[in-house]
């Protein structure tokens, strides 16, 4: 039997169960994995709530990223080995696969090898903040060097996966918090510079660090009534809905500037295969030559993953949160 976290009604995470369900064979295409460690995403917290991009199909399981061995390959599957070290790339419906448990089938093309010398906890951190930060900020972004980028909700796990790419492209990093005190944290994180939006005036701050010019590109998970806060810019990326909050769109700052918003998630990456090389490319060269390197705020026990669920909603964060099994 294996452990597996469900849900069998939309809420909190007082609806996360740990069950004991009979251990899944891998249909063709599909890989079957010993489960090592799980990172977690926002997505998962909106997927348990019900307001994510598709409904739970109830009873439902939930997670995109973990680490482990390859246990059990499928027909069809060429390339890996049992016993191999992988993790998990987010590419999949969560109606379909979840990776929440101590074993997991996922699709064999959310399959990777992460590098040996990073633990089962790095390796459940690498993918959906790597590749969403590459794709908006280089696949789609074109940003430079010398090019100011403001990143949003800065301390999230894409959000300093954000700081580390823009610095090593040489762009100027201005990071958002509400409070003070993740300010240090930030500055050490990389950021050149950092906005405490609950204590100073984003738009004044952005224009007073850049010369007057305003920021290049946002990246953004927040939207709601902050986005006509960042009108000042070039091209915002919106990758979230943090904010429950309708988004307004600010009209005349982009007819006078010929402001472009942009929505995306990592899915857009992952549906175009070239993108998706250069972007696995990409995130291997990075962690290979130090530039990428994983932050892990807190480690949770699989028996506590309410907890972990709580932890990750109360935004006090700083980087990845990871489960162990």
């Amino acid at each position: 039997m294996a452990r597996i976290i469900r849900f069998h009604e939309t809420g909190g995470p007082d609806v996360l169960r740990i069950e004991d369900l009979p251990v899944a064979e891998p249909a063709n295409g599909e890989v079957r994995l010993q489960v090592e460690a799980i990172g977690l995403n926002r997505a998962e917290i909106m997927f348990r709530q019900g307001r994510y991009l598709e409904a739970p199909q109830l009873p439902a399981r939930l997670g995109y990223e973990a680490a482990g061995t390859v246990a059990a390959l499928g027909p069809g599957v060429s390339g890996l080995r049992v016993g191999d070290r992988v993790s998990t790339i987010p590419g999949f419906s969560m109606n379909r696969y979840g990776v929440y448990g101590d074993s997991a089938i996922v699709p064999f093309d959310a399959v990777a090898r992460y590098p040996a010398s990073l633990s089962a906890l790095e390796g459940a951190s690498i993918w959906m903040q790597y590749l969403t930060a590459y794709g908006a900020l280089v696949e789609y972004g074109r940003l430079k060097c010398g090019d100011a980028l403001l990143v949003t909700a800065a301390s999230s796990s894409v959000g300093l996966a954000a700081i580390q790419l823009a610095k090593a492209a040489g762009a100027l990093v201005i990071a958002t918090t509400r409070g003070l005190d993740k300010k240090s944290f930030l500055i050490d994180a990389g950021a050149d510079h950092v906005v405490v939006t609950n204590e100073e005036d984003l738009a004044e701050r952005v224009k007073a660090v850049t010369d007057g010019d305003g920021a290049n590109l946002i990246f953004d998970p927040v939207g709601g009534p902050l986005l006509p806060q960042l009108a000042d810019a070039a091209t915002i990326v919106e990758y979230g809905a943090l904010s429950s909050d309708p988004t307004l769109f600010p009209l005349f700052p982009a007819l006078a500037k010929g402001l472009t918003v942009r929505g995306y998630t990592l899915f857009e990456l992952v549906k175009s295969p070239d993108a998706f090389r250069r972007g696995k490319r990409f995130v291997y060269r990075g962690l290979e030559t130090g530039a990428l390197k994983p932050v892990i705020d807190q480690v949770f026990p699989l028996s506590d993953i309410r907890g972990a669920h709580e932890y990750m909603e109360s935004n006090q964060q700083k980087g990845k949160i990871v489960v162990t099994v």
